[in-house]
């Protein structure tokens, strides 16, 4: 009895802890790489007590975000943006799971494991990965290292970066697209652009989502590699209410004059979305990923990002 009783107390101490870090989430006083460090650093200590609804809250949250954004984006801006970087988008997408593929041939990781890692890097982090797993009909095992060995990238990508952009004085532009291409997931290419500055941070959203669309046809051609008859693909529909939110905020004064405050709860929730990724990186999830699959991921993101970090230092103002 005594047993369940300090069981219980654990429990409502962690629950106490975590909502209070969750809170913290919503002031100014935490920023998205802070709150990424605090929810790991939790994610050592103890299990998220809310860990059933935290993977649901981190997908609308990460949608809200990205579509709330939307509304301090001008739309010639953005359309200028998307065609700077669609050429680098197209190579890069398919250069990368080509790599990505020859890598875990190179270091035997498991087929579908290989595919995983390198479309997450390619396309979208942890949103191609979730739209194509059940499409290549992938084991739960074989889709948790994959996201695991992304989101443990991502998480050193929003620390790093900045650096590294401030060292080459990189451009507001340059960063913007080089986030875009070399950081896997959206969250984190916006929590690293949003640090950098405003027009990194339009460049860097626009390229992404952009990038986000070619998880229908990456998902088509999987089905037909993979031999697959699942029709399940996840398509990513908040992207057109990405767009629907800048053309609104372009054209129609009374939606640019909220914007604002449309733009500053969007920050707030992608604070609180990093908080809650960072939870979900425990002990157990790194000891799960493995040598090969890991060093396969790590291998891929550093080529990625020097070359494309080289190709826009040299053709990208």
């Amino acid at each position: 009895m005594e047993h369940i009783h300090q069981l219980t107390h654990n429990l409502n101490k962690e629950k106490i802890i975590f909502i209070i870090c969750g809170l913290l989430c919503l002031t100014p006083w935490v920023s998205p790489p802070v709150a990424l460090l605090g929810g790991i650093l939790i994610a050592q200590f103890f299990d998220n007590p809310f860990a059933t609804y935290s993977h649901a809250a981190v997908s609308y949250l990460l949608q809200f975000a990205v579509v709330g954004l939307g509304f301090g984006m001008d739309l010639s801006l953005a359309i200028q943006s998307g065609k700077t970087g669609f050429v680098y988008t197209v190579a890069s997408i398919f250069s990368t799971i080509l790599l990505g593929l020859f890598l875990g041939k190179l270091f035997k990781t498991e087929r579908k494991t290989s595919f995983l890692i390198s479309s997450g890097t390619a396309i979208c982090g942890g949103s191609a990965i979730a739209a194509l797993a059940p499409v290549v009909q992938s084991k739960e095992k074989q889709t948790s290292i994959a996201l695991g060995i992304i989101f443990v990238l991502n998480a050193v990508a929003l620390f790093v970066f900045p650096i590294i952009g401030k060292y080459f004085s990189l451009s507001q532009n340059q960063f913007g697209l080089w986030c875009a291409i070399a950081i896997h997931d959206t969250s984190s290419v916006v929590g690293a652009a949003n640090k950098y500055g405003p027009e990194a941070l339009q460049v860097a959203t626009t390229v992404k989502l952009m990038r986000a669309l070619w998880i229908i046809p990456i998902a088509v051609a999987s089905a037909f590699a993979f031999n697959s008859q699942s029709k399940k693909i996840k398509i990513p529909y908040f992207i057109g209410l990405f767009v629907l939110a800048m053309i609104a905020s372009t054209y129609i004064p009374t939606v640019a004059s909220i914007a604002p405050f449309v733009v500053a709860i969007a920050k707030i929730a992608l604070t609180l979305t990093l908080f809650l990724i960072g939870t979900g990186l425990s002990r157990a999830v790194l000891k799960s990923v493995g040598f090969k699959p890991l060093l396969q991921g790590l291998l891929l993101w550093i080529t990625v990002s020097a070359i494309a970090l080289y190709a826009i230092l040299n053709f990208v103002v």
